[in-house]
């Protein structure tokens, strides 16, 4: 029995490190393609984890002793540091220069007498305070620092309303160098006044200034300065003047005095000119249409009253419309402008086209109401009248002739016909002059439709006026074309 018992015990020793060996070698072994095998996988041999390991083991103390630097640089230059006093206070002035650059320019508000415009804002100034040794060449604060370092308390003095640019933080940033040098930039944006004269208005160019100066640092302690002014303005950043042309920039230094002190003011001019086709198109065009179709009347005859009435007051009725609309989006001030002028003088001759007919139509009707009144006195008492006249022929002993008058009016015009041979000897054209016109007509007025001679009589204007209309014709088309001559010769040379 006991050696059957050593035997057993042998093969049970022998056969478990035979199953291990033969499961090590096959996990050792590749697996033949095509063939599933669930067995964790094991990294290879990694040679670059040390490597990597290595470098940021370096790296991070470079790093981390570059932070602990700047952090200990800029902890110790606002240790001691105080906002509230500027540079050099009690030795000299502080210098601060300016620049600036335009993001857009406009639109310019008629109305309000303002426009609008967009800045990069940046000053520049040296302060001893910040002065620091080490590797790094400067530090960039952000918005929310800026209030521990001393700035200058530069104001827009014709601004209405100024807005700096929010996004995540305020557009706001300091920059310290190592020599001490600071960089403020900000950007905002500016709602300024420009006074805006419109006498030659739609002709007009203007100036609109962007002034700033120190709030409360007068001139012996604040000094501003340009920074080799170079501003460059183009049509990406004017694009919203609209009815403007961006013609140039210029600027310009100045002291101001004022109950507090002198203080240094830097101006820049903005110059831009109005485009003129807008109102061309919109202003003058119709004015002088809406006058030339005044001058319609004169063509049509007389006798149409409410023909040349409804295009008279037609014609008044859209110059005033028209000045009306000219003002709408315009200021309210106590002058007139050129375009003002212009459509007052169209105005004017649509006015005097419809007195034409006015002063026509009256004539006219006046001589033919007091040609009618003595037929119908001589129609009611022609027994008297006969009977007087016989009487008289026969006490003047024919030295005076009764002349009986036949009216007959025709479709074009009136005429008289005499029927005494004694008034036909006389001649017409006295005889006409003497029935015709009243005392003060006499001399200047003819109301005869068949009037002889021509405009001068006896070195006097003499007019006819059933020619009133072929007067016009000519008239007013002169008289409105050297108008315009005149007009634009005068406002394109002030």
């Amino acid at each position: 029995m006991q050696p059957k018992l050593l035997i057993l015990l042998g093969l049970a020793i022998f056969f478990p490190s035979g199953i291990k060996g033969s499961d090590v070698e096959a996990e050792n072994e590749p697996s033949a393609p095509g063939r599933a095998v669930y067995s964790p996988t094991l990294p290879g041999p990694v040679t670059l984890l040390p490597e990597e390991s290595k470098t940021t083991a370096v790296g991070l103390p470079s790093t981390a002793s570059k932070m602990a630097t700047a952090t200990e640089i800029l902890d110790s230059i606002l240790r001691n540091y105080d906002h509230r006093l500027r540079p050099g206070i009690g030795e000299r002035p502080t210098e601060v220069t300016v620049s600036l650059a335009v993001n857009t320019l406009g639109p310019i508000s008629i109305m309000d007498m303002e426009y609008n415009i967009d800045i990069t804002f940046c000053q520049t100034w040296y302060d001893e305070r910040l002065r620091y040794n080490g590797s790094v060449d400067s530090f960039v604060l952000s918005g929310n620092l800026v209030s521990q370092l001393w700035v200058p308390d530069t104001f827009f003095r014709n601004s209405k309303r100024v807005y700096e640019q929010l996004f995540a933080v305020p557009s706001q940033m300091v920059r310290i160098h190592r020599d001490g040098r600071v960089l403020y930039t900000i950007r905002m944006g500016i709602d300024a006044g420009c006074a805006l004269h419109m006498f030659k208005y739609p002709l007009d160019s203007h100036t609109c200034p962007l002034s700033f100066s120190s709030f409360s640092y007068p001139e012996d302690e604040m000094v501003y300065k340009w920074d080799d002014f170079e501003l460059e303005i183009t049509e990406e950043n004017s694009w919203k003047l609209f009815q403007f042309d961006f013609t140039g920039v210029s600027n310009k230094t100045e002291t101001l005095t004022t109950i507090s002190g002198d203080y240094i003011v830097l101006t820049l001019f903005f110059n831009v000119t109005r485009h003129f086709g807008y109102v061309a198109f919109q202003n003058y065009v119709p004015s002088s249409v809406t006058t030339m179709l005044s001058w319609v009347s004169f063509w049509i005859k007389k006798d149409s009253a409410p023909a040349r009435t409804s295009l008279g007051i037609t014609s008044v009725l859209t110059m005033t419309t028209l000045g009306s609309f000219t003002r709408k989006h315009f200021p309210r001030v106590s002058y007139i402008t050129a375009l003002d002028f212009y459509i007052a003088v169209c105005f004017v001759f649509c006015f005097c086209a419809l007195m034409e007919f006015a002063v026509l139509n009256f004539l006219t009707y006046n001589h033919t109401r007091s040609r009618r009144a003595p037929k119908l006195r001589h129609s009611r008492s022609l027994t008297r009248a006969r009977a007087a006249s016989r009487a008289r022929a026969r006490a003047l002993q024919q030295e005076a002739f009764v002349c009986q008058v036949e009216e007959s009016v025709e479709e074009e015009e009136e005429q008289e016909q005499l029927s005494c041979p004694a008034q036909q000897s006389l001649g017409l054209g006295s005889t006409q002059r003497a029935r015709g016109c009243c005392k003060w007509y006499q001399k200047y007025l003819c109301r005869v439709p068949c009037c002889q001679g021509g405009l001068w009589q006896k070195g006097r204007l003499y007019i006819h006026v059933y020619r009133l209309d072929n007067y016009s014709r000519v008239l007013f088309p002169v008289t409105f074309f050297f108008f315009n001559v005149l007009y634009w010769l005068v406002c394109l040379n002030l």
